[in-house]
């Protein structure tokens, strides 16, 4: 019934805990396609060893990046409904028994499920798990309890119909390429729901430079989501953005008044206290805080810097132009 997707770019370890864990689902009704991107280190041995525990379909290809290596999943696949996962997921072992249990009391046609943290992930994993789903770093739209705008599923842990991509088509090259897609299919009237029962542990970057790098990105293609999408950017998106210009501001008031840092000093205790009630460690707690500062900076410049170049500065408005023709 399921066809799980996953593209793979050199990540041979990544993959046998993902596969372990899908060897370990308490219900297996699934093939698992791995597109190889094109690696220098193929997992082809690792997805081997797994050969005859799994329906596993291993294709290669040369390396296009990760919407065309999920498109090309798709085009594979035997399955009536295709869910998503990243190569740094690991699957708790009732994941597809509470998706079905979903699926036979509820009528959607696309779903997603929030990301947490395994007790095994390093400190900083812990950290970034944190930051990445706290209210107060994100406003909880990566399907968090509290939410200030309507969940979009991402790729780390989505799934849809064939008959969606069939009607929507596939992901476009693009940064934000997820998010774009859900709104294309709630857009096409499909309806999307989230399930919180159906987590996955996601490991994310695991340095503090690449989790800049790609909180960064992830600011960059809101914008280009807006220029698609103009009804879909809210309020929300722009906070990261108002928080960097806020802070760079309050440290130059500072240089003449220390008060002027008193607000920034209550956002780090509301968020260490946050930190701390989640995870219940104290080391965690204290390490969110430069996580915490590190994604809303990251996200802020990103969209900054591309809000300037292709609104303001209307550059790069072809590309938007390109991508609006593209899997209609």
């Amino acid at each position: 019934m399921y066809s799980i997707i996953v593209p793979v770019y050199n990540r041979p370890d990544e993959i046998t805990e993902l596969l372990e864990s899908l060897d370990a689902q308490t219900v297996k009704n699934f093939e698992v396609v791995l597109i190889e991107d094109g690696s220098q280190i193929p997992c082809k041995e690792e997805a081997g060893q797994y050969a005859e525990r799994l329906n596993i379909n291993y294709v290669s290809k040369p390396n296009t990046g990760r919407s065309d290596s999920r498109n090309v999943g798709m085009q594979e696949a035997k399955g009536d409904f295709f869910i998503f996962f990243d190569s740094d997921c690991v699957i708790p072992p009732h994941y597809f028994e509470e998706l079905e249990k979903t699926v036979s009391e509820q009528n959607f046609d696309c779903f997603g499920g929030p990301d947490a943290a395994h007790s095994s992930f390093t400190g900083m994993q812990k950290a970034i798990s944190y930051t990445m789903t706290s209210f107060f770093t994100t406003g909880g739209i990566r399907g968090g309890k509290r939410q200030m705008e309507k969940f979009m599923p991402r790729t780390f842990n989505m799934g849809f119909k064939r008959k969606v991509y069939e009607k929507v088509g596939g992901f476009k090259d693009m940064f934000g390429e997820d998010i774009d897609l859900s709104l294309r299919i709630q857009e096409a009237g499909f309806s999307i729901v989230l399930v919180r029962e159906v987590f996955v542990y996601h490991k994310r970057r695991v340095s503090m430079k690449k989790f800049y790098k790609q909180v960064n990105n992830f600011g960059k293609a809101r914008v280009s989501l807006y220029l698609l999408h103009p009804k879909a950017l809210k309020a929300v998106h722009a906070l990261p953005a108002v928080f960097t210009v806020g802070s760079a501001m309050l440290l130059i008031l500072a240089l003449w008044n220390w008060l002027w840092l008193i607000p920034l000093l209550a956002y780090m205790l509301l968020l260490f206290g946050d930190a701390l009630r989640t995870t219940h460690s104290l080391p965690i707690a204290l390490l969110s805080l430069p996580v915490g500062f590190t994604q809303l900076i990251g996200y802020g410049v990103g969209f900054l810097q591309s809000y300037i170049e292709k609104v303001i500065l209307k550059k790069g408005l072809e590309d938007a132009e390109y991508l609006k023709k593209h899997y209609k």
